[in-house]
């Protein structure tokens, strides 16, 4: 199946770790992926860009009632966000997706979709199957449009928040098909911003570097990626993507830690694939190298060669050559290619950084302005 639960960590464990520099969190992480069974799902716009709300706010209005007032706040939610959280089936599993627009785009993460070109999707609420094909697929943000063949009537987009204004503590209800119970619902609250997370190679996915995620105590499991973080205004603030597991514990789950893909990535990724195809602005910063990680004598990692630099681009014009080893990216530490990548993740296009390199056995620092990652 495109995306089971993945295990990643620092380490041996092939799977997606939170790199150095990044977060010191002493788990393994599981993209919350497929759900293998027959009966939901697995994990994974909008008429022109969705303009961000003003708030993504959430916390709830200090009222006589206390627990009553916070249910109705739960219930008023679910009811105006859940019609547009979707199943979507590919042959190989189940996941979830958010409606996008109502011309019938819907956004999911790239590892639901796979290498899956036609897909089948189930409304919240419906028994009835519904044709979708891919629009396109960004993998290296784990973002992927399906569109329904024909869009029924009564198709409610939900709406985006701004992330920017996601703050620690607020409350959050996850919404997806885990496990295959489509039409779940969790809640926690916003446990951290600001994660950069490294995901499992699978199928139809290279393992995608994010940063900026938005980490929530909601019950994240296989079947829920793709689906809805939402706040308590109604707003998607993140598609749910990861889920903590414990390392010595053969992929258990570790219950209260999962990720989620912000809303400003979701919408400007999303916005760029139904107009081009493509992604043109990733928002992801990029040196303009094709690296792999280096070796030393004693076989052990220690930096990413340069094996290709891309002409004009920002190495190029800070006279990184081929065969160059880098080390370190302002005052963190490179290793390997992951952890040149997490490093990347966490900074923004235009951000200037000093790049340590070894040359011929010399060390050596280069300032670099970094550029944008694009789709080849």
């Amino acid at each position: 199946m495109p995306a089971g639960p993945r295990p990643t960590g620092p380490g041996t464990s092939g799977g997606r770790l939170l790199a150095p520099g990044a977060v010191a969190v002493l788990t393994a992480l599981a993209l919350a992926g497929c759900s293998s069974g027959s009966s939901s799902d697995s994990s994974s716009g909008e008429n022109g860009p969705r303009a961000a709300s003003a708030s993504a706010g959430g916390s709830p209005t200090a009222q006589p009632g206390g627990g009553n007032q916070l249910q109705s706040d739960y219930q008023r939610v679910i009811k105006d966000v859940l019609p547009s959280v979707v199943q979507i089936t590919t042959a190989s599993g189940l996941g979830s997706g958010i409606v996008y627009d109502d011309k019938g785009d819907i956004v999911t993460n790239a590892h639901v979709v796979g290498t899956a070109t036609t897909f089948t999707v189930t409304l919240a609420g419906s028994t009835k199957p519904l044709d979708a094909t891919l629009v396109a697929s960004y993998p290296d943000s784990d973002l992927a449009v399906i569109k329904l063949s024909s869009t029924p009537n009564g198709l409610k987009p939900a709406s985006f928040g701004d992330s920017t204004k996601v703050e620690l503590g607020q409350i959050t209800l996850a919404m997806g098909s885990p496990l295959g119970l489509s039409s779940s619902v969790t809640q926690g609250i916003v446990s951290a911003t600001g994660r950069t997370v490294s995901e499992p190679s699978t199928q139809g996915s290279p393992g995608a570097v994010i940063g900026n995620m938005v980490q929530t105590s909601a019950a994240i499991n296989p079947g829920n990626s793709g689906g809805a973080l939402v706040n308590l205004d109604s707003q998607v603030i993140g598609i749910n993507t990861l889920a903590a597991t414990e390392p010595q514990s053969n992929g258990a789950a570790a219950p209260g830690i999962g990720f989620a893909i912000p809303a400003s990535t979701v919408t400007s990724i999303a916005d760029q694939l139904i107009k081009d195809g493509k992604v043109t602005n990733s928002g992801r910063a990029a040196l303009g190298i094709t690296a792999r990680t280096f070796f030393d004598q004693n076989f052990r990692p220690a930096g990413a060669v340069v094996v290709a630099v891309s002409p004009g681009g920002p190495a190029d014009s800070a006279g990184l050559q081929v065969g160059d080893v880098i080390t370190r990216i302002d005052d963190t530490a490179v290793d390997s290619l992951n952890s040149l990548t997490t490093a990347l993740a966490s900074l923004a296009p235009g951000s200037k950084v000093t790049v340590t390199y070894t040359r011929d056995g010399q060390s050596k620092t280069a300032d670099v302005t970094l550029g944008s990652l694009e789709t080849p």
